[in-house]
């Protein structure tokens, strides 16, 4: 009897093992980064930032400006967002009946003082007859 000669080595049986690992991987990781696994993180002895919170600012329908459910002016607002991070988020939560020069100076106040993260708090709104 005559041996086959080996010509070529069959790879499909590999590929199919490590897609089967890529796909284990990466669905572990996606656990471990959305936090979904319990893990013990390591302590670190260095100072961490501190997380930013949202700063959230409303604009009543007469005028009034709230900082967080604050009550202030304007001035006293200009003054509380000055000692804010630049970095943290803000929120502008104004009513759709107000004065639109009340809206800008609000606006002008936090696009001066260099936030760059601003959002503006909407509804879903569906559709007028």
């Amino acid at each position: 009897m005559e041996e086959k000669e080996f010509n070529y080595m069959n790879v499909i049986p590999l590929v199919d093992v490590m897609l089967v690992l890529l796909t284990i991987v990466l669905t572990t990781s996606t656990f471990i980064a959305s936090g979904m696994i319990n893990v013990s993180l390591p302590k670190a002895s260095a100072e961490h930032k501190e997380i930013l919170k949202n700063q959230t600012i409303s604009i009543h329908k007469d005028g009034t400006l709230y900082l967080n459910a604050y009550s202030m002016t304007l001035d006293e607002l200009r003054g509380k967002v000055t000692m804010l991070d630049r970095e943290t988020p803000m929120v502008i939560r104004a009513d759709r009946d107000i004065r639109l020069q009340v809206f800008v100076d609000v606006l002008d106040i936090i696009n001066n003082l260099g936030f760059k993260k601003v959002a503006i708090q909407t509804e879903k709104g569906g559709e007028k007859n």
